[in-house]
């Protein structure tokens, strides 16, 4: 997998979330420091080594999880993620049956330098949910604990 960082002009909150959805890693905008550019850099690539495809496949309830393959299927049906949800399933499907607070998916999913808004981990949970769970309005894959954060469901 290659990171993306995208170096631009444009500041206002919506273009910086459209770009964070759409696959960036990272967001910079202008003016920027050039240590600062070189240490996002940096650790977009070392989220990436992180990152790097294993043998793992992850089950969580009817949905499968290859990381090495980075698929994702409910059945036999294929779902597309974009780079930033299959990270944050693969994150949550990894620590299934745990609680992870916003705060450690916005550090383990965007990266500790990441200086966002916990909205974005709400947000991007939402769009899973779609694509992954049967029945949205009813979650089983990725629960939400209220005041807290979300919790992949345990291997029955």
């Amino acid at each position: 997998m290659v990171p993306v960082v995208m170096l631009t002009a444009r500041t206002d909150t919506i273009d910086v979330v459209v770009g964070l959805e759409v696959g960036a890693d990272d967001y910079v905008t202008k003016p920027f420091e050039m240590p600062e550019l070189i240490a996002r850099v940096r650790a977009a690539l070392r989220r990436a080594s992180l990152a790097a495809p294993s043998d793992d496949v992850i089950r969580l309830n009817a949905v499968r999880v290859d990381v090495a393959a980075h698929t994702v299927a409910r059945g036999d049906e294929r779902i597309e993620l974009t780079p930033t949800e299959f990270r944050l399933l693969v994150e949550l499907g990894r620590h299934a049956g745990h609680v992870l607070s916003r705060e450690q998916l916005l550090d383990r999913v965007w990266g500790y330098d990441y200086l966002g808004d916990s909205r974005l981990v709400d947000a991007t949970i939402q769009r899973l949910r779609g694509k992954i769970e049967a029945d949205p309005s009813r979650p089983r894959v990725i629960e939400t604990v209220r005041g807290f954060g979300y919790r992949a469901a345990a291997e029955p």
